[in-house]
């Protein structure tokens, strides 16, 4: 008997070694050495976008590096938030780069303060385990800093658009402008003013460093192809000369544009307007 379960004893033990050897995605690296360096993704971006025209919020990643099998993201508080596990013929591929951004609720049915408490800002962790079970690592830091939207915003240097006062589903108070077309805007220093919108993570307002600015114009064509003509603008650049190469493809009469600032830590605040082209 006592034979018995010593025989027994050391197939249990091999069966829980070879258990914990498949549960564990470190096992099958190159290393077992926890001091072993693990290589950083090329790039790792977590940060949020505010629709300051639409009022709403959602939060954007941008991830790139190595070709991976498993990715998986952890909040500052430890918790995971996303984990992706490659199965098939993309396994055997590989991913190298993914974006995705969440879902964008408007603020009467998701206030700003409860989405921020969604998202704790601080250090969020990235990991990953590439085709040769190598880990790559990287931290990203993630704030509730939200850019103020672009403000004194023009066309052709003329009055300021009463952004308030425009519907774009509305002909009758889009503004009419000639071309060619330029849009200009005031350089954003702060942070969003609004407590109850894209400024309820931090009051009171702060100075921001911008980035960049993007600006993105469409039209929409006689056989209804929607075209987009997107630019990055460095921070000290305010305007952008719209070629009338483009402004000529329109054939609604109308024309919209969104213009994004972008601050350090990648959160960026867009705004929403559009014009119509003088006959």
């Amino acid at each position: 008997m006592n034979r018995t379960y010593r025989t027994l004893s050391i197939v249990q033990a091999a069966f829980a070694a070879v258990a914990l050897a498949i549960a564990s995605p470190a096992s099958w690296a190159n290393g077992d050495d926890e001091d072993e360096e693990e290589n950083p993704f090329d790039e790792a971006e977590i940060f949020f976008e505010l629709n300051d025209t639409d009022g709403d919020l959602g939060i954007h990643a941008l991830i790139d590096g190595d070709a991976w099998k498993h990715l998986s993201i952890e909040d500052s508080r430890g918790r995971k938030m996303l984990n992706i596990w490659v199965r098939g013929r993309l396994r055997k591929q590989g991913l190298t780069e993914i974006f995705f951004e969440s879902a964008e609720p408007i603020f009467d049915e998701l206030p700003p303060s409860d989405f921020f408490n969604r998202f704790p800002p601080g250090e969020y962790v990235i990991e990953g385990w590439t085709l040769d079970w190598e880990k790559l690592e990287s931290e990203t830091t993630l704030t509730h800093l939200m850019p103020a939207p672009a403000g004194g915003i023009a066309c052709n240097g003329g009055t300021p658009i009463n952004l308030d006062s425009v519907d774009c589903d509305e002909s009758g108070t889009i503004p009419v402008v000639t071309a060619p077309v330029s849009i200009s805007w005031e350089p954003v220093t702060m942070s969003h003013p609004d407590a109850d919108g894209g400024g309820a993570g931090v009051q009171p307002p702060e100075s921001v460093e911008i980035n960049n600015y993007q600006v993105v114009v469409e039209v929409e064509t006689e056989d209804e192809d929607e075209l987009e003509l997107s630019v990055i603008l460095p921070p000290g650049t305010t305007s952008l000369a719209v070629p009338e190469a483009f402004t000529d493809l329109d054939d609604d009469g109308q024309i919209k544009f969104e213009i994004l600032a972008r601050e350090e830590s990648f959160n960026q605040t867009a705004v929403e307007s559009c014009f119509v082209l003088a006959e």
